[in-house]
């Protein structure tokens, strides 16, 4: 194994997976809504749904990079996703955490589903496949060996930003300011949205 193209590959996958997304920022905005266990099973379906994702980018690699118009059009759907959320997290009204309603909360599935209309995510496998896929090896598993060791990146990163949310939400911890907080979290998943849309 390379040992340069190791320490290049984790220089880029720990700066992408901790700095804003649509997972970040959704955790952010969920933790600072339900707190930080009620987004547990959100970041858990994110963790299952990134590494799936992951491992079909790894094995489909040349099949995808031969269709673009399929990932332009999941950058399309995942965008106006986020932006939906970012809308609903807007408009929410603030709850004290021990009230806040279970049917309210993203779960698990929510958080699985998203990575297939999450451009960052595949944008993110689709150049690590690219150009370390060979890495480990050309088999199956080098394939499989890359999502497990973006899954140890990955998953801190979510934890990360709901606990953040979290430390937001004791900060803005009056209605008004909560109702803010919520507000300028859900206008931050539209300018995402806007964002990805832009730099697509």
């Amino acid at each position: 194994m390379d040992t340069t193209a190791l320490i290049a590959l984790l220089v880029f996958i720990v700066p992408m997976c901790f700095t804003p997304g649509p997972n970040n920022m959704l955790c952010a905005a969920h933790g600072a809504q339900y707190g930080f266990r009620a987004t547990i099973p959100l970041t858990l379906g994110m963790l299952v749904g990134w590494s799936i994702l992951g491992t079909t980018v790894g094995l489909a690699i040349t099949t995808i990079e031969a269709n673009q118009f399929i990932f332009n059009a999941l950058t399309y759907v995942g965008a106006g996703y986020i932006a939906y959320l970012g809308i609903v997290i807007a408009k929410t009204e603030p709850k004290p955490l021990d009230e806040a309603d279970e049917t309210e909360r993203l779960g698990f599935r929510t958080g699985a589903l998203l990575q297939f209309v999450n451009g960052k995510a595949w944008i993110h496998f689709l150049a690590i496949m690219a150009t370390w896929g060979s890495l480990f090896g050309t088999g199956v598993l080098s394939k499989l060996a890359l999502v497990v060791l973006n899954a140890f990146a990955g998953y801190p990163a979510v934890l990360v930003w709901a606990g953040f949310g979290v430390g937001l939400r004791k900060a803005f911890s009056s209605p008004q300011n909560a109702k803010r907080l919520n507000i300028g979290l859900g206008v931050s998943l539209v300018l995402l949205a806007f964002w990805i849309l832009q730099s697509h």
